[in-house]
Parts: C-alpha cells; sequence; structure tokens
C-alpha cells in the first residue's frame, strides 16, 4: 500500500493511494487511527484491515491532481541519517580532503526539518552553501531494541523518498553535523509511505536527483556501505526505535558541494527513487517572518 496525508478542500487527513486516486482512510475503516504514526503502532493487522477495505472500495476517493500531498510522518519522534554511507561519495569526499569514517557517522535531522514532498524549501538567510542529497528513507514498524541483522526486515513498515537538504557552512563548522542538517524546512519527505511489502529489494532501487532539469546524482541503492539491515542494528543498540520513527540511508556521489554548485532561490530539485515515487521541490529565499 502507499500511505499518504494529504489536504483536500481545506482539510488535511490521511489515506490509501491507488492508482491515480487517494482514497480516505477513515471511509475505508472507520476504526483506523488519524495519523499515520498512529497507524504503523497499531501493527499489522491495521494495515490489513485497510488493504481489504480498499479492495471492496467502490470506484470514489480524490483524484491525486486534485488534492495537495503533505508529509506522511510530520510528527517523527526521531529523525535519524548516516553520512557518507555511498562507496561513490565517500571517495568524493576522500579526495576533497575529508576524512572518510571508520565506522557509521549518524547524526539528527531535527524533526522540525521536516516539510511536504512539494512544499518550498528555504535558503537560510545565514548560509550562502545550501546543498542536496538525494537519499531512501525507511520507516520504523514497530518498537525495538537490540535488533539483529537477521531480524532488522521485519521492524521496517515501508520506505519514502527523501532530499536531505544541508547548508555546508552549518555542517562543517562544528563537531556534529546536527546543525547544518536542521534548518526549517530541509528535510522534504514523500510522496506516500510506501510499504515494506510492495518492495522487493530496497537495496536494489534506482535514485536520481535533478536540478532545474540537470541530472546530478544518479545511483543504484545496491552503492551502500552499510545496508539498511545494518544501519538498524547499529541504532537499536544505543536507542529504542518507535513506529514512525525515519532514517535516511545516506547519499551518493556528486552533490553540489563536490560539484561547486550550491542551490539558490528558483532551483527546483526533484528526487525519484523506482517504485517509490518522487518528490520536487522550489527553492525559495527565507520569508522575513521565521
Amino acid at each position: 500500500m502507499k500511505l499518504a496525508r494529504f489536504t483536500a478542500d481545506g482539510r488535511t487527513t490521511i489515506g490509501v493511494v491507488h492508482e491515480s486516486r487517494v482514497f480516505e482512510m477513515a471511509k475505508l475503516d472507520p476504526t483506523a487511527p488519524h495519523t499515520l504514526r498512529e497507524l504503523l503502532a497499531a501493527g499489522p493487522a491495521a494495515r490489513n484491515r485497510l488493504a481489504e477495505a480498499l479492495r471492496r472500495a467502490p470506484a470514489g476517493g480524490h483524484a491525486l491532481s486534485s488534492v495537495r500531498l503533505e508529509a506522511p510522518i510530520p510528527d517523527a519522534q526521531k529523525y535519524l541519517a548516516i553520512g557518507m554511507n555511498y562507496h561513490d561519495h565517500a571517495q568524493e569526499a576522500a579526495r576533497a580532503g575529508v576524512a572518510v569514517p571508520k565506522h557509521q557517522l549518524w547524526f539528527n535531522k531535527q524533526v522540525t526539518c521536516i516539510t511536504g514532498p512539494f512544499a518550498p524549501i528555504y535558503k537560510p538567510r545565514v548560509s550562502e552553501q545550501m546543498d542536496y542529497e538525494a537519499e531512501l528513507g525507511v520507516v520504523i514498524g514497530r518498537r525495538c531494541r537490540y535488533v539483529s541483522v537477521a531480524d532488522a526486515p521485519g521492524v521496517v513498515a515501508g520506505y519514502f523518498v527523501a532530499n536531505d537538504v544541508t547548508a555546508r557552512d552549518w555542517q562543517f563548522k562544528s563537531p556534529t553535523f546536527t546543525l547544518g542538517k536542521s534548518f526549517d524546512s530541509h528535510g522534504p519527505i514523500g510522496p506516500w509511505i510506501t510499504t515494506a511489502d510492495e518492495i522487493a529489494d530496497p537495496h536494489n532501487l534506482e535514485m536520481k536527483l535533478w536540478v532545474n532539469g540537470e541530472l546530478r546524482q544518479s545511483a543504484n541503492t545496491g552503492g551502500m556501505i552499510y545496508d539498511i539491515w545494518q544501519q538498524i542494528h547499529e541504532l537499536s543498540q544505543v536507542m529504542t526505535l518507535q513506529p514512525g520513527d525515519l532514517i535516511a540511508t545516506g547519499t551518493c556521489a556528486n552533490v553540489g558541494i563536490a560539484l561547486g554548485k550550491f542551490l539558490q532561490p528558483g532551483d527546483v530539485v526533484r528526487v525519484d527513487i523506482a517504485g517509490l515515487g518522487h518528490i520536487e521541490n522550489r527553492v525559495e529565499a527565507e520569508p522575513e517572518a521565521q
């Protein structure tokens, strides 16, 4: 299933995307939770009821073209991301004199950065090095701790498309990456959550990023240094992972800093991952009111 959060007729709700339409979850199953994070916490039985209701649903719903898709999980408790996790990206970093970590390198994207799949992303007034990073996102589906690599697939609810927007000048002026990774609007995610049962192998997906129609990044998710199961194993040694927690699994080569091409107001950034859809965000100057 494709689980979405969307706005139609001035009202924001959650639903299930089927072909070119989206069906309100409450109309499919009146007992369904009101947020996607609550739906994931309710477990597989709740999602199975939805799938069965969708099979029985008559024609209806909203045309996707008539709604605004929102960040599917805007209220995540954690948004964790791994750095330099693709072989080609680590190589370009090494060529630039950046030390390649010997272990998994984790940082937080503060959850206030989360924004919608087609919402603007703002160039901060205090940064001149705004960059893009195409990434495969993972959503945790159940509460877990000390997860083995072998058991890790069982705690994944689904996948999404992400752009780990980064203010490089803020990233590198601190020993930790969190400030440079957490500016408001620098976490566009979506366009929906594709449940794990629809993705045969998350380590064999084509991932691409364009800026103004120019292809900048192109890779297969098999290029990860540490795969998704190793990432979940590592994180769960430290902290309890909760339903709705988000993980960004790393980016590939040709980020803006490597090309000397930073994002500017007016740029349009599109990220596409095969089987998951795409997100597309226009860069705008940060509003004075922020």
